[in-house]
C-alpha cells in the first residue's frame, strides 16, 4: 500500500500505525503523529489501522534550552 508520510509517498505492508513506528525506527523515541488532520494518541497506534493513501505527518519532540 501506498502512504504519504511528511509529503512524500511511502511503500509499506503495514497494517497498522504501530507496526509502521517500528517500520519507520520511531520506538521508544519521543515523537507525535497525525492522520489525515486528526491527532493519534499513543495508546490507539495498535488498533489504528493504515490504509491506501493516507496523509500521516509525524513530528519529532526535541529537547534542548
Amino acid at each position: 500500500m501506498l502512504i504519504v508520510v511528511n509529503g512524500e509517498t511511502h511503500s509499506t505492508d503495514c497494517k497498522t500505525l504501530a507496526e509502521l513506528v517500528t517500520e519507520l525506527a520511531l520506538t521508544g523515541k519521543r515523537y507525535a503523529i497525525e492522520v489525515d488532520g486528526t491527532l493519534i494518541s499513543k495508546h490507539r497506534h495498535i488498533e489504528f489501522i493504515l490504509h491506501d493513501m493516507q496523509k500521516i505527518e509525524i513530528v519529532h519532540a526535541v529537547g534542548g534550552g
